[in-house]
């Protein structure tokens, strides 16, 4: 996989020399290698359940084990547990090379996330440490990111421009202040470009997650791509809307339409095409989650099917 390593971030053709330790965090990484996501797999650890900002089409439920959709967990485990659980994760299924935190809230506004990635990477500090988050927080923690070794940061960024983001986020709550409407998109957006940017800086892999919402800000997506490939992000990957919240009257893109709008976005940033959408406790190959294997041989539950 060595040639896919050396593929500039942004649009393909251009070289970038990586180091091989950088280089492992793409070539093993599911969500950054289309090749990796067949062999290895990723320990997704749900200690964050609290969120910073309320974005109109999600709705976080802990305990509905049958969705698989970001933002859903079937319990929040502490860090001592998570600790406990990579341990299991790692005895069972080796061929997991990254742990990562998406939820089911916000990472970045729960203090849980740093002691876990503290015991994590003093642990097993030859596991890739991944994050997923909203980007409010990014540039506030970036330092303690890169203390614990986080080198692949996913955000999800869903407007660059406020009149959009002011029609797909109900509030955000920041330094102890809380926005609603065009102020809310704004102070959302300074700090989602600005943790992009210092993330690059600090040579981390950034993935930007873009929420495709027909009606708001689709005819937009481009130029968020353009926008972030700019910044010097790895690759975007467009999710199509889950109708449900504020949103639920909106009905999702096609799978043709995301094909069409992946290839719009394709000149300016590295497409993610293989996306499972994982729920915040998912563990296993994309596609093959395993979780259930862990958390039930906890409880008694039984062998459950992968």
């Amino acid at each position: 996989m060595a040639d896919e390593g050396y593929r500039n971030a942004n649009v393909e053709g251009q070289e970038v020399p990586y180091d091989p330790e950088q280089l492992r965090k793409v070539q093993e990484h599911p969500c950054y290698s289309e090749k990796a996501h067949h062999t290895c797999g990723r320990c997704h650890l749900p200690v964050a359940p609290k969120c910073n900002i309320q974005c109109n089409y999600c709705i976080r439920d802990f305990d509905c084990v049958n969705e698989s959709r970001p933002g859903v967990t079937s319990r929040v485990v502490k860090p001592d547990e998570a600790l406990d659980l990579v341990k299991k994760v790692m005895d069972q299924f080796p061929y997991v090379k990254v742990i990562g935190i998406a939820g089911p809230g916000e990472p970045l506004a729960n203090p849980e996330t740093f002691e876990t990635l503290r015991l994590v990477h003093e642990a097993f500090p030859h596991l890739i440490m991944c994050l997923s988050t909203n980007g409010l927080l990014l540039p506030d923690s970036i330092d303690e990111l890169q203390k614990y070794d986080v080198g692949n940061v996913t955000v999800t960024l869903n407007a660059i421009d406020p009149a959009i983001g002011e029609q797909i986020y109900s509030y955000v709550n920041y330094r102890g202040t809380h926005y609603t409407g065009r102020e809310a998109a704004e102070v959302l957006l300074e700090q989602q470009l600005e943790g992009i940017r210092m993330a690059v800086e600090r040579k981390m892999f950034v993935k930007v997650n873009c929420v495709y919402i027909p009606g708001i800000n689709d005819e937009h997506i481009p130029a968020i791509a353009k926008k972030v490939g700019e910044l010097g992000a790895f690759s975007f990957n467009l999710i199509p809307l889950i109708p449900q919240y504020k949103l639920a009257h909106i009905t999702p893109p096609t799978p043709t339409e995301k094909r069409a709008m992946q290839d719009r976005c394709a000149p300016f940033i590295k497409q993610m095409r293989h996306c499972a959408r994982c729920r915040s406790d998912a563990i296993g190959r994309l596609g093959h989650d395993v979780q259930s294997r862990i958390y039930c041989g906890e409880s008694g539950c039984g062998e459950s099917k992968e």
